[in-house]
């Protein structure tokens, strides 16, 4: 494998600029970054500080960025502890960004020592997810199945737990029950579509477009939410928002525009972690274990790693959704 002089000399450049280069530095023109980048491709060169880099494990964002999620810090929770225990380290990067003139994904993870990656996908990026597992890195899936690489996906089984949830609301005599998803599609949000319709069949209850609401998973989403709810003429009794943060802005906003919870809208919410013990009244929510999941997929990784020598056999039970009865939920007001 070149040194770090001789790929200097290839592209016409100094040590110092492919340095610059190799530690991503913007103080090095396009034109010499492709030079040196193309030389680094070339030659499969890895960075070395006394052994080769390869303990990163990157958590690789294919759509934007959202660490501040319940469910990313649940995730990166149940990873550390597997980050430790082997000696690895974690890089987080967006896949949108991270390559650099004309590099593939297995350049990029060559050029940053990564040995594996845990992959953050929606509906829409399902290509970009597929180009970084033909990278052919180990690699673990999560928010979405892709085609031919199922045994590479884990995710939590939420659409059972979410026709529980519906089926609960329908059985407090509610008829007129929205429901109200991200507005980036993803197999997990979809699931949980998918048990509100079977519960909404199941009960002999017509589906209404217009209690269908998309918004985004924020914080923000969920005060646009309620604000929305106050000023239908034909309100809901009953809602299940399938975001946490954005059922944490519902029920916030609701208090600030005097509407009843659960008197006048009931509220299933959905929960990462224990934030539905956090609100006023306690939310009756459909809960996953996301520090659990990212537990497990740090495990699945690092099976899937041949220098390892690890055979890891995940136990998909542990990663079911399930349905929990707070306060947040009540009989239907008499009409």
């Amino acid at each position: 494998m070149a040194s770090v002089r001789q790929i200097a000399n290839q592209a016409g450049v100094s040590i110092a600029t492919v340095s610059r280069v190799i530690n991503n530095s913007p103080k090095v023109s396009d034109a010499a970054r492709a030079k040196v980048l193309e030389v680094i491709n070339q030659e499969q060169y890895k960075p070395k500080t006394g052994k080769l880099l390869t303990t990163n494990v990157a958590y690789i964002f294919t759509d934007s960025i959202t660490l501040g999620s319940p469910y990313d810090a649940g995730i990166l929770a149940g990873m550390s502890s597997g980050l430790e225990f082997n000696e690895l380290d974690l890089l987080v990067l967006n896949a949108k960004s991270c390559r650099q003139g004309g590099e593939t994904f297995q350049d990029v993870f060559r050029r940053k020592g990564v040995c594996g990656v845990i992959v953050r996908t929606t509906s829409a990026t399902v290509g970009l997810c597929r180009a970084i597992i033909e990278s052919g890195l180990p690699a673990v899936v999560l928010g979405d199945e892709i085609e031919g690489y199922e045994r590479l996906c884990l995710d939590v089984d939420s659409r059972s737990a979410s026709r529980d949830a519906a089926e609960h609301l329908v059985g407090l005599g509610h008829k007129k029950i929205a429901f109200c998803t991200n507005v980036v599609e993803d197999k997990d949000h979809s699931d949980r579509y998918g048990g509100y319709l079977d519960a909404l069949e199941q009960g002999g209850i017509e589906y209404n477009s217009k209690l269908h609401f998309r918004v985004p998973a924020s914080r923000q989403g969920g005060e646009q939410l309620a604000r929305r709810l106050s000023a239908m003429a034909d309100k809901p009794t009953a809602l299940y928002v399938a975001d946490p943060a954005t059922c944490l802005g519902l029920m916030t906003e609701t208090r600030k525009l005097g509407l009843a919870v659960p008197g006048e809208l009931s509220i299933v919410g959905f929960d990462d972690s224990e934030t539905r013990y956090l609100t006023s009244p306690v939310l009756t929510a459909v809960c996953q274990d996301a520090q659990r999941l990212g537990s497990q997929a740090m495990r699945k990784l690092v099976g899937l790693m041949p220098e390892r020598d690890a055979t890891v056999e995940i136990d998909d039970t542990s990663l079911l959704a399930w349905f929990e009865v707070n306060e947040s939920t009540g009989p239907a007001p008499a009409e």
